[in-house]
Parts: structure tokens; sequence; C-alpha cells
């Protein structure tokens, strides 16, 4: 026993001496370094190394060398060892050559100052990183104490401070409303945009509530509730406590969000734009669509479902609400197209607005339950399952298959890929329209369906809303006929994303002083003497293409734009990377540091430091010399009530 524990207290001896020798290593020197770009690919490596008075540091090592794991910029990026190669031929720039000393290790040796700079040119073939990670070998010594570390540099390969031409923070006057300014403060719109996602996510639990995984688990427990329950209040407070455990279900699963948001507030829409996000929900959704052909069943690992079931019970409310969960589990093939639809629908809306659509579809899914617990004879009036159900199940799957598709031109858009120009869209839609009009109609025959069963008038007179639809998206891929398709706004690709564009061509109707840089918009504002209108909007945003097509095309208000601002349209959610000069490192009003590396990166950045908004889309008037004319306005689909907000400001302009 005595040996085990003088051998514990001899490993734990070794340890602390270690750590504390590798502390101390880091105490005494500390190492940094930049980087200023040559070109794309070659780059000046700086190092500025300071070492503890009292201590010399040796100079006869190379003292860096790139490392020979991969150096990450994303997910899957990176770059070998044998793509860097040092330039020149002088190797590492000292600013002090060192001396040679007498030493009592090395009896004679080169020694560098306390603090020294250092620099060398690299060159990186092929793929550019953002970072890259270095080791600084560095020898120190004290009398008889020697140290050799190995200190990692992790280098951002442009200059760390602001890009010398771009400025994301505003002048005070930029930010701040004037005196009975006009137009409603963006963030007091949050509230009925909020309620609009509840609605959304209420229809979208009503429409999981007629699906077969959920519709025939009515009946089954509610009569499990009046059975187990030994009187009838008992049965009522039991289906009201079901009803409540799964609204709260699905409301805490909004709950990381909220701490996803704590970190940094645009992170939403990085999320609900992100091209990987976007093409592995097209996936997911061609998934569904043919689970829900009949294909083939999807189901969550039957262990989960089973350990949910094994504590479910009326025995205590954490019986019930883990049948509540059981619920969850069982219905989520075909719950988990709404939801996965809802969550990329609002987060652009922040983790309030997903709490608001989840709380929705928890209140939908909730509600039958909790009402038929309470009058069990209200059973008796529910249609039986049947056939009804399985049609219903192959109708979702078609409107899975168009809704993957509105996914993968998410992605086409933000990436600029032109996979899916707009008539290309809408002609898969129509196809898609017109293949379910042929199986509601009994054309086409899917898995499980009684070939031999009579067409009910209901499936024909879906058939043909699909076949009228099918007709208006076929017209609507003309430019003249585009008001025929002005109510699907937002969900195909803008006008000027098409086979059939021009360059020159706007889908906004205002094809002067337009631009997408706001140094630009500025320097034209004070040539022109016009006010600026900024326009934070996003390739994938619904409500910026519907402000576009709906309210900027009516005539007053698009050459009322033309004739008295400067436009600058920002896209927030753009994924083209920025030229390697302009990249650079921000660190924000709340002291958080992030990297600008792409044109969205900047300006919803440059939304959100001066205007602390993060959804799309904002519009602000400001006067040529930074002043803020009204009060940012966000999403305003009646054209007079914006009209009249444009005009306000220009006469704030006027007045000033």
């Amino acid at each position: 026993m005595n040996k085990i524990l003088s051998f514990i207290a001899t490993v734990v001896l070794i340890f602390t001496v270690h750590n504390t020798a590798m502390a101390q290593t880091d105490s005494l020197v500390q190492v940094t370094g930049t980087a200023t770009p040559i070109n794309d690919t070659m780059y000046t490596l700086h190092y500025h190394l300071q070492v503890k008075e009292g201590w010399r540091v040796y100079g006869n090592t190379p003292p860096v060398e790139p490392l020979g794991d991969p150096i990450t910029t994303g997910p899957s990026a990176g770059i070998k060892l044998e793509s860097v190669k040092f330039i020149g031929n002088t190797g590492m720039q000292y600013s002090s050559t060192g001396k040679k000393l007498k030493d009592a290790i090395f009896q004679s040796a080169i020694v560098l100052p306390n603090m020294v700079d250092a620099s060398i040119g690299i060159k990186i073939a092929g793929f550019q990183p953002d970072t890259l990670k270095t080791i600084m070998d560095v020898q120190v010594s004290k009398g008889d104490e020697f140290y050799e570390k190995e200190i990692p540099v992790a280098i951002f390969l442009v200059n760390g401070k602001k890009s010398s031409g771009v400025q994301i923070l505003l002048p005070s006057t930029a930010t701040t409303p004037p005196a009975n300014a006009c137009g409603e403060a963006a963030h007091d719109s949050k509230k009925s945009s909020f309620w609009t996602v509840f609605v959304l996510g209420f229809l979208g639990g009503l429409i999981a509530l007629i699906t077969p995984c959920v519709f025939p688990m009515i009946p089954v427990t509610v009569s499990f509730f009046t059975k187990r329950s030994k009187t009838r209040k008992q049965g009522i407070k039991n289906g009201l406590l079901y009803g409540l455990s799964i609204f709260l279900i699905y409301v805490l699963a909004s709950v990381p969000f909220h701490l996803l948001g704590n970190v940094q507030p645009e992170i939403f829409n990085s999320i609900s734009t992100s091209p990987v996000l976007n093409l592995i929900f097209f996936v997911i959704f061609i998934f569904f669509s043919i689970s829900f052909f009949g294909y083939f069943e999807i189901t969550l690992p039957s262990g989960i479902a089973n350990k949910a079931d094994s504590k479910s019970g009326l025995g205590s409310l954490g019986g019930i609400f883990f049948m509540a969960i059981t619920l969850a589990i069982v219905s989520f093939s075909c719950t988990g197209p709404i939801l996965g639809t809802l969550l990329v629908g609002s987060l652009q809306g922040g983790a309030w607005a997903l709490t608001m659509g989840m709380a929705g579809f928890g209140v939908a899914l909730a509600l039958p339950f909790t009402l038929f617990a309470i009058f069990p004879q209200w059973l008796h009036s529910l249609p039986k399952s049947g056939g009804w159900l399985d049609t219903v199940k192959k109708i979702l799957a078609f409107l899975e298959l168009a809704l993957a598709f509105k996914f993968l031109s998410n992605a086409d858009l933000v990436q600029h890929w032109g996979l899916l120009k707009r008539e290309v869209f809408l002609g898969l839609w129509a196809l898609i329209s017109v293949g379910l009009a042929l199986y509601l109609w009994g054309k086409i025959h899917l898995p499980h369906d009684n070939k031999g069963a009579k067409i009910s008038l209901g499936r024909k007179l879906g058939g043909i809303v699909a076949i009228a639809f099918s007709v208006v998206l076929i017209m609507g891929i003309f430019p003249k006929n585009a008001n025929y398709i002005q109510f699907l706004s937002g969900f195909p690709p803008p006008s000027h994303y098409s086979l059939l564009a021009k360059p020159t061509d706007d889908n906004r109707g205002v094809h002067a002083n337009v631009v997408n840089d706001y140094q630009k918009a500025l320097a034209m504002a004070k040539e022109q003497n016009k006010p600026i209108l900024i326009d934070f909007t996003g390739w994938a945003c619904v409500n910026c293409r519907k402000m576009e097509e709906n309210v900027w095309t009516d005539p007053a208000v698009s050459s009322y734009i033309k004739d008295n601002f400067i436009l600058v349209s920002l896209y927030v959610d753009d994924k083209e990377m920025l030229p390697v000069d302009k990249r650079f490192k921000y660190v924000s009003k709340a002291g958080t540091e992030k990297e600008i590396n792409s044109v969205g990166d900047l300006w919803a950045t440059f939304q959100a430091e001066n205007f602390n908004q993060v959804t799309q889309p904002l519009y602000v008037v400001m006067s040529p010399d930074q002043n803020l004319l009204s009060n940012p306005v966000g999403y305003t689909p009646d054209v007079t009530t914006y009209l009249q907000w444009l005009q306000c400001g220009v006469a704030k302009g006027k007045n000033k």
C-alpha cells in the first residue's frame, strides 16, 4: 500500500514540476505575430518576441517554421506544409543581429536582446487560408536554468486592424434618430412579426395533426386518459397536463438558440442563409418526401422511443411529461419536415421568433389532446382513420419536394452558382404541381395505393387546383406576366436572377443611382446632394423580395426613390469572399472579436453595430453628411405608408 502511495506521489510531483516549468516558460516568453499581404499568395510574417528581464534568449536556432498540421479556415478547408514556401534568400530578418557572449551552458552563444522583432516572407500555393498556424522555437536561460519551448503563434493573413477601405462604426449622428423622427422604429415592428411567426407555427401544427403519425394518436391517447383516470376531474387534469407538456417540449427545443444569440446577434442570419445548412435541408427534405410517398418509413431509433415510453404513465407529472415526449418521438417522421421548415423560415427573426413559432406549433398539437380529454364524447365526431390519411401524407410529399428546391435555391442565390434561375425554379414547381394533379386523379400510383379505388370528388377538385397552379407558374415565367405570381413573392428567385435578364436589369423598378457599396453611395450622395436610402437585404430574404416586387415596383414609389435617393443595397448573406487585403478582424462594441471575410460578414456587422438590428429588410434614410433623417423601418408592405416614410425623410433633410 505504501509503495502504491509513494508511486502516486512521485507521479504527481513529476506532473506538477513539468507543468510548473511549462507555465514558467509561458510567462518568460511572449510572442505575437501579424502578417502584411504582398499579393494574393505572398505575405510578410512579423513576429514580436518579449523575454522576461534577467533572462536571455538564444539566436542560434531557426526561430519559425509552418506547422505540419492542416491550417484550418472552416469545417473542411486546409493546406499542407508543402504548400508554404519561404521567399527570398536571406531567411528570417531580425531587428538585432545579437551578440556573441560567454554563456554558463553553451560556453559561447549568440544572445538576442530581451525584445526583438523578426520577419520573413512566405508564399502559399493554391488555397489561401485566413489563418496560418506557426511555431516559434525559443531557447531561454538564466544562470544554469534552461528551457526550450515551441510556442504556437496563429497569424491572421491580413492586417489585424480595420481595413482602410471600410469604416464599420458610423458617427453617432448617423445612428441617433432626430427629434420627432418619422416612421415607426424598426424594433417596435418585431412584435407583430413574432405573432405572424406564431400563427404560421400554429398552422404548421394543424397540418401535423392530420398526418398519419399524429391523427390516430388522438383517440388512443384520450381513451388512455379516460380509462386510467379514477374520476372525470382527474382525467381533465391529466389531459391539461399532457397538453401543457407537449407545448413545453417544443418551446424548450428553442432554448439553445437563445444561448447562440448571446454569442453573436447575427448568427441566426448566418445559419439560415448558410449554403451548407440549406444544402443539408435540401437533401433531408428530398429524403422526407420519398418517405412520404411511401417508399420507406422514417423512425427514430427504437431505443429512444422505448426509453421514453418506459417512463410514461399517469403515476406522476413526470410520467405524463414522458408520454408527451413519446408522442413527439413517434410522430417525428411527420412533424420533422414541418418543424424543419419552421426552423429555417423563422431563424432570420432571431431566437424569439423561433420560440414563438415553436410555441404556435406546440399549441396547435396540444389543443385536440386537451379538448378531447375534457370532452371525450367529441371523439365520436372524429372521422375514422383510413385511406384519406395516406392521401394527405402523399400530398405533403409533393409539398416537401417543392420546399426542398426552395432550400437549394437559397444556397444557389447566396453563392451565385446560377443553377436555379427563376425560370428553372418555376418550371420545377410547375412539374411538381402537375405530378400532384396526376396522383390525385389516379393517373400516377404510389406505394400502398388502392389501384381500384374510386377517385373521390375532393381528389378531382384538388387535381384541378394543382393544374391551375401549374398554369399560373408557367405564365409567371415570362416577365410581362410577373403579376400573376405576386402572391408567391419571396419564394421564387428574384426576376433579375433570370436566364433572360440582362446585366443592367433590376427587379425593383429602380434603374438609377443603385450601388452595393456604402462608401461609393456616400460619395455619390455628396456629389448629387441627395440623401442615402440604405437597403439592408439578403439573397434568401423572403420579405425583402416581397418589398421589392410588391412595393418598390409601384410607380409612385419607384419614381420617388429614383428621383430623390442614392439607393445602396447591402446584402448581409452574400458569401462572396472579400479580396484578401480587405479582410480584417473587427472588435465589436460589446468586445467580441469577429473575422470579416465575406461581403455578407461586412454588411451584417455594419447593420448590427450601427442600428442594433439583425433582421431584413431594414431601411435607413441618411443625409450626405451622415445624419439620420428618420427612424429606420423594417418590412412595410403597405405602399402608402412606405411612400409617406420616404417623403418624410426627404423633407427632414431639406429642413436641416
